[in-house]
């Protein structure tokens, strides 16, 4: 079984209420599950509700996870002190972050967590924590037959892009990612990531007139994000199977998310808006 759940989809910074209850107000974080190997993909503030599933499913057995952040950003990693396992001493957490920060990624979440900003520091969390640093390109096998790659994507700070393969599928993870809007050339790290993927999530926080600024006032270049369009043009190159786009804009609404979504469809017809609590079975 390869199965990936969307647990936070938003952008830059949770936006609960009707007017988003369709697709979700959660920052990003995702769960995958290659049979027994569990996988989490950032700690946005959908971890939470992540991990209160685990506490319910696993009736006090141990959990043993991996966790890999895209970067630290404030969405990405919010969650982080919200996740209960992350409290018991029975559970085993190996976190991995790519060499893209000043700080190392431990220092990173610690730091959120240390006065003012949190009442709780992360060394008296009882959980056993294994900080590591994810190389560039490296394939890392974490299981029979699960093999994680990770480069890095154009992003302010930078940010990594996830390749998960199993047992012959292929999962593509780009969040927090923006297109070279002046040469129009491809990013060649996200089409070796995305080659031939089954399931392929990508930035698409902007149509193109908010992208240049025509819509919203300023224009967002160089902002870290990318277009609907821009995802349909990758996930044909890539000859992906699917399309997801994620990292809803926080001034989105649901009514524009499908406006957006039913626009990408017209140029990928195999796409779909990333929503909170959507699984796939690959």
């Amino acid at each position: 079984m390869f199965r990936i759940k969307f647990w936070g989809v938003r952008g830059s910074i949770p936006t609960p209420g009707p007017h988003t209850a369709r697709f979700g107000g959660n920052t990003s974080c995702l769960e995958v599950n290659a049979d027994d190997t569990l996988v989490i993909l950032d700690g946005g503030t959908g971890l939470r509700l992540l991990g209160e599933e685990l506490i319910k499913k696993r009736k006090g057995a141990p959990i043993r996870t991996y966790m890999f952040f895209s970067h630290v950003h404030w969405d990405h990693i919010q969650g982080f002190p919200f996740f209960i396992p992350i409290f018991q001493a029975q559970n085993e957490i190996h976190i991995f972050g790519g060499q893209n920060l000043e700080m190392t990624l431990g220092e990173t979440l610690a730091g959120q967590m240390n006065f003012p900003n949190f009442p709780v520091t992360l060394e008296a969390c009882a959980a056993k924590m294994h900080f590591k640093i994810f190389e560039d390109g490296q394939a890392l096998s974490i299981a029979d037959g699960l093999t994680i790659t990770g480069l890095p994507l154009k992003h302010p700070n930078g940010c990594y892009g996830y390749r998960i393969e199993y047992e012959g599928k292929v999962f593509t993870y780009c969040t927090d990612t923006e297109h070279d809007a002046t040469s129009g050339e491809p990013d060649k790290n996200i089409l070796k990531l995305a080659k031939n993927a089954d399931l392929f999530v990508y930035d698409s926080q902007y149509t193109p007139a908010e992208y240049t600024g025509e819509e919203g006032g300023m224009p967002k270049v160089g902002w870290g994000h990318s277009t609907y369009v821009e995802a349909a043009t990758l996930a044909k190159l890539a000859n992906v199977k699917q399309l997801v786009l994620f990292h809803h804009d926080p001034g989105h609404d649901d009514a524009k998310i499908e406006e957006m979504e039913t626009a990408a469809k017209a140029l990928f017809p195999n796409c779909e808006a990333a929503c909170e609590g959507r699984e796939f079975l690959l």
